[in-house]
């Protein structure tokens, strides 16, 4: 029988009472996901979010009559007490479903086993689908979450999957349990043997727990060359696996992946929409061609919320989606440096590679005439955006070659596209800074990412930037190089939101950036080793130029004791002593003539000073 302990909650059994199962990470109002749910549930419907979900995202569904179904006791009371009063929710595992009730859309955003409680009968991965596919209404929805166990997360852990002890990892899905599916396909399968059609998939990076971005799976796997694509994967991963040790960078194996079209067969996890029926209720999406975004991208503070691609009939175009997480009053003392506007993200979304990528690839071929074309190319298009006064501003000042894409990268006049324009310099910057703060971030990527490039290793990374500049056709030094790199710092603290203590922390980070060092904020242990593989050829260099030093100092020291020895012989011989001899009385001849020139001179000035008559010529001469 179903007991009620508080308003909103039940008890049909099962519950586990001295268990959590929310989240530790949460996203500012949810997330991508929520805003993904937030766009499938239409009004008045009737949802149920079964498993333990993020509670801003049952505040962003306050338009639908929401039912949650937990296994926890702990978790159902938090919920009760954020929750508004259209909120049910159930504590009892798969168990407590409401008899007889139908919902418009199930969201499982969590997966399956989260939901399955030890306090009740077990009914697998398969029958927890049944009963969430018997619980639809015709024609309705189901959000559904699937780990990938061959993921990316997996592939760069520090530590494997299957050694966790923790109390979260007490259940452990794996590849080798044929119960549930391994992948996109398996899990089709399943969907459809439940009497469900998918209707959309997205790919879950940098993790399936908490996604930072959601990209349409289809469009991910075909798009290989797209540099949206690009920046949100690599964004999402840098961001993600920031602090954390891991095997090797994971921002690198998503773009490599993306371009190999396995951005969506390396997905952490995947969300997928599946529906009952071929008829949707009024008012739900009707597919992802004309419904569901291309991406969803969750910006940082000081952010506007989750960012939306769309798809139209001239393209893709961007879109703030859900409300705005911060706004240009934030209480952020870097906030002059650069600060965002939302409303610079209502335009299309131009085409083509990032510009960061196709310099990396050319640097790797060592094609310096494609990498001049290109840099070049790069610094005339800025230079061509200034004032007046040679001052770049707004997003032209923060164009840099990760927020570049490029069309026609190979052919005689590229392309170029600020991709964001939401992130705007308050001041105008000189142009040379612009593009010095650009290459200096390209050059600190290229150098600690151990990247191959055609210059020697012993450059650091302000040579680095001076020798690209060239490339460029500009004429940049370390000054203005330096004075690049304090714009970036203003740049990048108003990115992150810092002030104070962690501004000038950053500054003394950025300044000491040197090739010999692995890449800022990534403790990846491939890169570590590369860094010292760099740091032990700087060290045979040194010790072998330490040795050449050495060796001239050694060849010098012989030469001289051999003139030593020379003239020690010399003048112990009897010619040494007769000439000596001989020259004797000349010395001290010529000796003597310059002292008495001296005393001659000296005696003049005396009579000059005394105003005594005018010398003789003769006299004078003397």
């Amino acid at each position: 029988m179903t007991t009620e302990t508080a308003p909103r909650i039940a008890l049909p059994g099962g519950e586990m009472l001295a268990w959590s199962d929310l989240p530790e990470q949460r996203l500012p109002g949810g997330g991508p996901l929520a805003a993904l749910a937030e766009r499938v549930v239409p009004a008045g419907a009737r949802v149920l979010l079964a498993g333990p979900h993020d509670p801003a995202l049952v505040e962003r569904l306050a338009h639908a009559r929401v039912t949650c179904l937990l296994r926890s006791w702990p978790d159902g009371v938090a919920l009760a007490d954020r929750a508004g009063g259209g909120v049910s929710v159930v504590v009892g595992g798969p168990g407590g479903l409401p008899a007889g009730e139908a919902f418009d859309v199930v969201i499982a955003a969590c997966g399956l086993d989260a939901i399955e409680s030890v306090e009740g009968t077990r009914v697998g991965w398969d029958g927890l689908l049944e009963r969430l596919a018997g619980a639809l209404a015709p024609g309705g929805a189901l959000l559904l979450r699937l780990d990938n166990p061959a993921g990316l997360d997996r592939l760069v852990a520090a530590t494997p999957w299957y050694a966790g002890r923790d109390d979260a990892d007490w259940v452990l899905g794996g590849a080798l349990d044929a119960g549930r599916p391994a992948n996109l396909d398996q899990l089709r399968d399943r969907l459809a043997g439940a009497g469900l059609a998918t209707a959309g998939c997205f790919a879950a990076y940098p993790g399936a727990a908490a996604p930072t971005a959601l990209v349409d799976a289809a469009a991910l796997a075909g798009r290989g060359t797209s540099g949206l694509f690009d920046a949100v994967l690599h964004g999402a991963c840098a961001g993600g696996f920031a602090g954390r040790p891991v095997l090797r960078d994971p921002a690198r194996l998503a773009v490599d992946a993306l371009h190999a079209g396995l951005g969506t067969a390396l997905a952490p996890g995947w969300l997928v929409l599946a529906r009952r029926g071929n008829d949707a209720p009024e008012g739900l999406p009707a597919g992802t061609a004309t419904g569901l975004p291309v991406a969803l991208v969750q910006t940082g503070p000081p952010g506007i919320g989750v960012v939306e691609v769309v798809a139209s009939a001239v393209g893709w175009r961007w879109r703030v989606g859900g409300p705005v997480t911060a706004t240009p009053d934030a209480p952020f003392a870097t906030r002059e440096a650069a600060w965002r506007d939302p409303s610079a993200l209502t335009g299309p979304v131009p085409e083509g590679r990032l510009l960061r990528t196709v310099l990396l690839d050319t640097c790797l071929r060592r094609d310096l005439d494609a990498l001049r074309r290109l840099l070049r190319g790069y610094a005339d298009w800025l230079a061509g955006h200034a004032d007046h006064a040679g001052r770049l501003g707004g997003a032209m000042a923060l164009a840099s070659p990760d927020n570049v894409v490029v069309a026609d990268a190979a052919g005689p006049a590229p392309v170029f596209a600020v991709l964001d324009p939401s992130w705007r310099a308050a001041d105008g910057w000189p142009v040379d800074v612009a593009l010095a703060r650009g290459l200096w971030r390209f050059a600190a990527a290229l150098t600690t990412g151990g990247y191959a490039h055609p210059w020697p290793s012993t450059l650091d990374v302000a040579g680095l930037t001076v020798v690209l500049g060239g490339a460029a056709g500009r004429e940049l030094d370390r000054v203005a190089v330096a004075a690049a790199v304090d714009a970036e710092v203003a740049v990048t603290a108003a990115l992150r939101g810092l002030d104070g203590t962690a501004r000038h922390a950053l500054a003394e980070e950025l300044r000491a950036v040197e090739p010999t060092a692995p890449p800022p904020g990534l403790d990846s242990h491939q890169q570590l080793r590369e860094a010292w593989l760099r740091q032990k050829d700087e060290l045979t260099r040194l010790a072998a130029l330490l040795r050449w030093t050495e060796d001239l100092l050694t060849s010098r020291e012989r030469a001289l004791r051999r003139a030593e020895a020379t003239i020690n012989l010399l003048s112990g011989s009897l010619s040494y002593r007769v000439g000596r001899l001989a020259i004797a009385p000349a010395r001290l001849a010529k000796r003597g003539a310059r002292a008495a020139k001296r005393r001659a001179r000296t005696a003049l000035e005396q009579r000059r000073a005394a105003g005594d008559q005018p010398v003789r010529a003769g006299e004078e001469r003397q």
